[in-house]
């Protein structure tokens, strides 16, 4: 990736001197919050020891040091960092290069991989976009990412994109110190079920979508909005694109074993993977319900377009009858029957209307009319 090529060695050799200071040798670590190197990305902190917030803690150091002795851990939460302060993060808790590289990109594939203690999980959020009537423009999902590192002692949450927000879950985790008392698991679980809860919210709504264009689309004249068919189709896709890699991440939290996930964090994580899977089912329902319209509305064009041939073909027929008798009369010569008797021209012109009535009565009774 051009311009954003990490330096692994020199990552880890910054955790180890920040391993060696902490340690106890030369001055302590840096406090990044009192310093401002994390200034415009940080989002929150807090020390979190037996499932309930520190106020006591204030400092960030105090509080790094604390969790590295297990008294409890650190949970920070960051808001589109630049290379820097990730780099910074990174060797504050010795996280792999690899995973830094991929926090600091967006447009990520949800996935989870352990590097030695440390869990890194990226997770697609998607939000409904309220909207009045479905245009062949119409934004219907927009995605963001969040993307959590856990560790002994530390959960470092990073966001990409305006609806990545993790609204009132720090809060509504602290009302529950029993869940937090399980540790960065639990904070990993409890994001997990945040997002996966605002899928069945999308997909409720994108329900009612296509619930009206299958509606409108088997209306009289409905092919005109295949357009409007194919950009739901779309956003549906984009949908898809952000559940479906994410039922392998869930299914493997829900029966991994791995210290920073309790036995019951596992079994909250199952619940978490059910609804998951009931989503991608629905998710791909959708799919394949578009695809259906998507068939019938080309259909219907083929139809209307065999309809109007046939109404065209039709009026041609009959308009070709009277041509071709004017045509027949209009070579003048002089030996043609009933050129001179005196009511010819109108006899003509009767014939001319009778045989165009019948043909008309034909069509219309054979539905070409």
């Amino acid at each position: 990736m051009a311009g954003r090529r990490w330096d692994i060695g020199a990552t880890r050799r910054m955790g180890r001197v920040f391993a060696r200071r902490s340690g106890g040798d030369g001055p302590g670590p840096v406090d990044l919050v009192a310093s401002g190197k994390l200034d415009g990305a940080l989002v929150d902190w807090a020390f979190y020891r037996d499932g309930r917030r520190d106020a006591k803690t204030n400092s960030y150091t105090e509080a790094l040091s604390r969790a590295k002795r297990g008294q409890g851990f650190v949970w920070i939460g960051l808001f589109q960092p630049d290379d820097r302060q990730l780099a910074i993060i990174g060797a504050e808790f010795g996280l792999h290069a690899l995973a830094i590289e991929d926090a600091a990109e967006a447009h990520q594939r949800p996935k989870l991989e352990r590097y030695d203690d440390t869990l890194f999980a990226v997770l697609k959020t998607v939000r409904y976009v309220p909207h009045g009537d479905l245009t062949a423009t119409s934004e219907v999902v927009e995605s963001g990412e969040v993307m959590v590192f856990c560790g002994p002692g530390f959960v470092v949450t990073v966001r990409h994109g305006e609806h990545s927000e993790l609204t009132g879950l720090r809060q509504s985790l602290e009302e529950q110190p029993e869940r937090l008392a399980l540790g960065p698991g639990a904070v990993l679980h409890a994001i997990a079920d945040l997002v996966v809860d605002r899928y069945l919210e999308v997909t409720d709504a994108v329900q009612a979508d296509i619930d009206l264009i299958e509606t409108e689309m088997f209306s009289p004249r409905g092919w005109r909005n295949i357009d409007r068919v194919y950009q739901l189709k779309r956003e549906v896709l984009e949908l898809k694109r952000a559940v479906a890699p994410l039922t392998g991440p869930m299914r493997a939290l829900s029966t991994l074993r791995h210290p920073l996930i309790a036995d019951e964090t596992r079994n909250y994580f199952r619940d978490v993977d059910d609804h998951l899977l009931r989503v991608k089912e629905q998710v791909i329902s959708f799919d394949e319900l578009l695809s259906s319209i998507l068939q019938a509305g080309l259909a219907q064009v083929q139809v209307a377009e065999n309809e109007d041939m046939r109404r065209i073909s039709s009026w041609v027929a009959i308009l070709a009858v009277p041509t071709m008798i004017a045509g027949i009369y209009g070579m003048n010569f002089d030996n043609m029957p009933e050129l001179h008797l005196k009511y010819a021209y109108f006899v003509i012109l009767g014939i001319m209307f009778a045989a165009c009535t019948v043909l008309y009565r034909l069509f219309k009774r054979n539905h070409w009319l």
